[in-house]
């Protein structure tokens, strides 16, 4: 097969997608499974969004489905084939992965962070390429980052140093995208920097994208497609509307809401009231 890099925003192939079937994975052989018999489908060509509260197995499922986390069992299909079977080459040139341990030498510029985006596309002593120069500076245009490109990633703020992270990954030119909880600790600004960039590398590239939150309104206004999880089990799947409900946030998150659109931008919204009642046990 060859590794060649699928462009962006070109046709997927016929059995393009990303799957996962009856999943089990658990960091210790003593310690219950993380996810059990877990299984999911995502949508091709749009954003998909993870909530739950701490603890519920979103980073989990991001993790082996990027192929992070071996699985103890199950099976993660992409693109029609088993993804333990492609090489680490083939799999950078079609999954973008950004979680939170990234790091990188405090001296490194933000634009060589991004050339490392094109080491996919080059075989062992290959020099940078016309291409490399152009993808590099496609993404750090994208990102809004052409300013940055010769700031040290020690010398620019936590926002600056995501959407630096993210040019690396458009430099890359995959198919899919991972990004595990990309707002957290970044103020309001940073945050909708981040995900209204997200948004657009979904439009203009065309990528699949899934990325991970606690915010639910950040899921209510930019996801096409919501998975809810809880304690290592789906509990619900569907578009904003069809997730985001008053009984399903209580089961997930054990939180009262009020849900309501706003008239001017047609976006749900989320107002918590409090923490749920606790069951009583029925005698």
């Amino acid at each position: 097969m060859s590794d060649a890099a699928p462009a962006p925003g070109a046709d997927p192939p016929e059995e393009a997608g990303l799957s996962a079937s009856e999943l089990t994975v658990r960091y210790r052989r003593d310690r219950p499974p993380v996810l059990e018999e877990q299984s999911i489908a995502l949508p091709l060509g749009g954003i998909s969004v993870f909530i739950g509260p701490n603890g519920s197995g979103k980073s989990t499922l991001l993790k082996a489905l990027a192929r992070q986390l071996s699985p103890e069992a199950g099976q993660v299909v992409l693109d029609g084939r088993d993804l333990a079977s492609y090489s680490g080459r083939e799999l950078a040139l079609r999954l973008g992965i950004l979680f939170q341990e990234n790091s990188a030498p405090n001296d490194l510029s933000v634009e060589e962070l991004t050339y490392h985006g094109r080491y996919p596309h080059r075989r062992l002593f290959e020099s940078l390429t016309e291409a490399d120069h152009e993808a590099v500076e496609r993404a750090l245009t994208l990102c809004g980052a052409t300013h940055l490109r010769h700031r040290p990633i020690s010398q620019i703020s936590s926002g600056q140093k995501q959407l630096a992270w993210i040019a690396m990954l458009i430099a890359q030119s995959p198919r899919y995208l991972f990004l595990d909880e990309p707002t957290t600790y970044l103020d309001m600004a940073h945050q909708f920097d981040v995900m209204n960039l997200i948004e657009r590398l979904n439009e203009e590239l065309g990528c699949t994208i899934v990325i991970s939150v606690h915010d639910i309104n950040l899921a209510a206004r930019y996801a096409d497609h919501v998975f809810a999880l809880r304690e290592g089990r789906l509990v619900a799947s569907g578009t904003p509307e069809e997730v985001l409900r008053v009984e399903t946030l209580r089961e997930v998150f054990e939180v009262e809401t009020r849900m309501f659109r706003d008239e001017e931008t047609g976006t749900l919204h989320c107002v918590p009231l409090g923490r749920s009642a606790p069951e009583v046990a029925q005698p």
